[in-house]
């Protein structure tokens, strides 16, 4: 092994932790990823502390909370004042490259991003859209071309394709390389997806999470479809839930298949004793649990995460963690890694030693938040601590949610302020206190954070566009696709 070994990290987006064939707990067909966790170290309690794209991002690249690099909701643009991931990689002497979503430029979510500092540092090779789930319409700037190169077919081909052809060039380098490959699913739409992995996942074969089943469509997972959400009887409630459900799972079994394609790519390139791969998303989705749709909440569908590590020699093979790891620490951990330093004013902590099999150097705890939440949403702004055993969870002026993550998986039962659990509560206040503390978090109010962080929003959120090329050239694929 060299001094530093090459990474791979391939994310996806609002992918959920118990959505893989591995966890045990939900039927997805994943064999490939499975695979990884047999060679690698699965973490299930690898946790989004904002769980949205644009915020959690971020947090990965910057290994800084929310409040500190201030992307508070998506369609925000990461300051150039950051010293992030690829930067100190490429002091290291590391080529860096970025293929897929981005979603930290620009409002435009069809925008170009220019060679420079708001590439944060991945310049040796750029293919990137801002922010596209139109999967038959996919495309990316290349490099120094402000022209949209389009992608042929489901778009996770094209993108995957151009990262064999990366690792492929980059096998033969004296440098070592980074890579990420962000993949737009399975984030909905959940059906625009090859038929041959929806046929995979028969409407009467899904089952739904124990915290599903007396849930209601969400509106917004269901847009453009009829009848509406409001206007369905139970059986097309139940129906409607399980076609979006086997068409989030036919996303993850096409990226399942790419990524044997990767794996595949990084062997044949005789690379694969000295790269760490790591497979992981940055959020999760919720899908009806606790009667709710998408990311943003504190529940375990939508902050956990997937979270799979490998490195020959270095990480433990085929070991399943519980211990407490989040998406800050994601940046520190993999520089120590690859020997590499990182700025002393990151939030995450190096957590290589635990990576490498020592539960003694475990977090306790890790601090998810959501410092403002858009006006629409049926609930406030929220902070709380996940443990290896709770979750815990206050709004401004009260705790909300206590769960016994050990005892009740699916976060069935809320303990907050009963008397079983005053003990454990307190502890967990106490806890979260520390976590404000330490990132001068004065859980102010969503109005008074988006007034500070978000100029221009409306009701907390900056409304996002999408230029015309982008939208023209859309609307022409989508008449050839008919």
């Amino acid at each position: 092994m060299t001094e530093h070994p090459n990474i791979i990290f391939v994310l996806t987006d609002q992918m959920r932790s118990t959505a893989i064939g591995c966890s045990g707990v939900e039927k997805v067909i994943t064999p490939n990823i499975d695979k990884l966790a047999d060679e690698g170290t699965r973490f299930t309690n690898a946790i989004a502390n904002s769980p949205a794209c644009t915020p959690s991002r971020a947090n990965l690249l910057t290994g800084m909370h929310t409040l500190s690099h201030g992307l508070i909701n998506n369609d925000m643009e990461l300051g150039t004042n950051f010293r992030g991931f690829a930067h100190c990689l490429n002091d290291a002497g590391y080529n860096c490259g970025y293929i897929g979503k981005w979603h930290l430029g620009d409002i435009d979510r069809g925008a170009f991003i220019p060679p420079g500092p708001k590439r944060q540092g991945f310049d040796d090779y750029w293919a990137v859209s801002e922010c596209n789930h139109n999967y038959y319409a996919g495309y990316v700037y290349i490099n120094d071309n402000p022209e949209p190169v389009w992608l042929d077919g489901y778009e996770p081909e094209g993108q995957t394709e151009l990262a064999i052809n990366y690792i492929k060039e980059k096998s033969s380098s004296d440098n070592p390389f980074c890579l990420i490959l962000s993949w737009g699913p399975p984030h909905c739409p959940y059906e625009m997806v090859p038929k041959k992995y929806l046929d995979k996942y028969p409407i009467e074969e899904i089952g739904l999470l124990p915290n599903a089943v007396d849930s209601d469509v969400q509106s917004t997972e269901s847009v453009g479809r009829t009848p509406e959400p409001s206007a369905m009887t139970k059986e097309q409630q139940d129906k409607r839930k399980k076609e979006i459900i086997a068409g989030y799972y036919a996303h993850i079994t096409a990226l399942d298949e790419l990524f044997g394609e990767i794996s595949d790519a990084v062997k044949e390139a005789g690379i694969d004793k000295n790269t760490i791969i790591i497979f992981s998303s940055d959020h999760g989705d919720m899908l009806f649990s606790q009667n709710r749709g998408w990311k943003s909440k504190p529940w375990r569908e939508s902050v956990g995460i997937p979270l799979i590590m490998k490195l020959p020699g270095k990480i433990p093979a085929g070991k399943v963690t519980n211990k407490p790891i989040s998406m800050v620490d994601l940046m520190p951990t993999i520089l120590s890694l690859t020997g590499v330093d990182f700025p002393a004013e990151v939030e995450g902590i190096d957590l290589s030693d635990f990576v490498c099999g020592n539960e003694n150097s475990a977090r306790e705890s890790v601090f998810i938040n959501f410092p403002c939440i858009p006006k629409f949403f049926s609930y406030d702004e929220w902070r709380g601590v996940v443990t290896e055993s709770y979750t815990y969870v206050r709004l401004r002026d009260k705790p909300w949610l206590l769960y016994d993550d050990n005892n009740d998986p699916f976060q069935l039962k809320n303990l907050v302020n009963t008397y079983d659990y005053k003990k454990i509560q307190n502890d967990l206040e106490n806890e979260l206190s520390k976590w404000m503390k330490k990132t001068n978090d004065k859980f102010e109010t969503s109005e008074a954070i988006a007034d500070k962080l978000c100029p221009g929003h409306i009701d907390y959120i900056v409304p996002c566009t999408c230029n015309e090329k982008i939208v023209e050239g859309q609307k022409a694929r989508s008449k050839l696709l008919v």
